[in-house]
């Protein structure tokens, strides 16, 4: 089975889901900034619901654009149209939980309708619209969510939410099954290698947007040595963690998708890892802001938290994936894993500076690892020793 009726067709990311990408890039400053200026648990829960919102639109519409074609009209219709409710829902961020609750919830609940109406309503492939048939029962149940929480007064706003947000999370990651009733990824045709490359470079500009994060830091930040310093160690640190997947794991994600017997099942893993990915990015970010702000000042639990918990999220969302997938490729990111938990419990009694260079030392050591690790698998993958019954 098909989701076109030339699958085979392999279509390059087009300039039109890059344009699209730019309204959730956007995004990721905005929660950013919400978690800076409400750094507390329940700030981070709100901002983790809002996470949650904004990926899965841009999930549900990507995947809308590679099954429905994107270069066709009505399916460039249709991503132009998202566009445009995601930037005004993610300029919202920052009000979303004080005085705007709507002006965030109408073009999120739009969009939720919008895209599984579309893809249910305009294809031609009967598991794609028995598949979208299911998005929309699932989006019938968390929109009332999502709709009472806007109502709802500001101190029971985040209990509403985030039962609408747990709803959208568990659609995507057990793609939205019904009793009985579930997606036949196995034997599903369609072009896999677009959306790797959509993942691929909306990671790309993600990452590219914590780096002018970190620069709108360093332009607020007296230009002194400590500062300079702690600014260094904030980049370092973020181009290692470019680096861990960028300097050979994404090798191993076209290789591993290449050989499996069901790439429709990899991909929708990677997706559901990107959760992982984005919040770690938002988060050290934030740490990365204070970091630059009080180089020299004194070691807390808050900054250590967030400096070294960002990279954290990150690398395990990939070593969960390569695990599920390869079984190759873990081992190192999970012990760094430890190494940077280890950092952030001393960073309580440390200077920032003097913990983001101690966290710049354990993610070399990692790329340098991950470098020969990479190259090995994809050496195995090459010779023939993937299992193609992975998925």
């Amino acid at each position: 089975m098909s989701a076109t009726s030339d699958a085979g067709l392999r279509r390059a990311v087009s300039p039109l889901e890059l344009f699209f990408d730019l309204a959730f890039v956007f995004a990721l400053r905005q929660l950013a900034e919400h978690l800076h200026a409400e750094l507390s648990w329940r700030g981070a829960a709100e901002t983790a619901v809002m996470l949650v919102a904004v990926l899965s639109t841009w999930v549900l519409t990507s995947f809308d654009a590679t099954f429905l074609d994107i270069t066709r009209p009505r399916t460039q219709g249709l991503v132009l149209a998202v566009m445009g409710l995601g930037l005004f829902m993610n300029a919202q961020i920052p009000h979303a939980f004080a005085a705007r609750p709507w002006a965030f919830t109408v073009p999120l609940v739009a969009i939720l309708l919008l895209t599984g109406a579309t893809a249910a309503l305009t294809t031609s492939v009967a598991v794609l619209r028995s598949h979208y048939h299911r998005v929309l029962v699932w989006a019938a149940v968390s929109i009332p969510l999502w709709l009472a929480g806007a109502a709802a007064d500001p101190g029971s706003r985040l209990v509403w939410w985030a039962g609408a947000a747990a709803v959208d999370l568990a659609g995507t990651w057990l793609r939205h099954p019904l009793p009985g009733r579930v997606f036949p990824s196995r034997h599903f045709v369609f072009d896999a290698e677009h959306m790797v490359e959509r993942i691929r470079l909306f990671l790309i500009l993600q990452l590219g947007e914590t780096v002018l994060t970190i620069g709108s830091a360093i332009s607020d930040a007296p230009v002194d040595v400590p500062t300079t310093a702690a600014a260094f160690g904030v980049f370092v640190a973020l181009v290692c963690l470019w680096a861990t997947y960028f300097l050979g794991g994404e090798k191993i994600v076209t290789r591993q998708i290449a050989i499996t017997a069901d790439p429709m099942r990899s991909i929708h893993r990677a997706v559901n890892g990107l959760y992982g990915t984005l919040t770690g990015l938002v988060i050290g970010a934030v740490g990365s802001e204070l970091v630059i702000g009080h180089a020299t000042g004194p070691g807390n639990a808050q900054v250590g938290l967030l400096l070294c918990g960002g990279p954290i999220l990150y690398l395990v969302a990939q070593a969960w994936w390569y695990y599920v997938t390869t079984g190759r490729a873990w081992v190192a990111r999970l012990l760094a894993c430890g190494a940077c938990a280890a950092v952030g419990v001393a960073a309580r009694w440390l200077p920032p500076l003097v913990s983001v260079l101690i966290l710049d030392v354990v993610l070399v050591v990692l790329v340098v690892v991950l470098t020969r690790v990479h190259r090995q698998v994809v050496e195995a993958l090459d010779a023939g020793g993937g299992d193609r019954r992975r998925g």
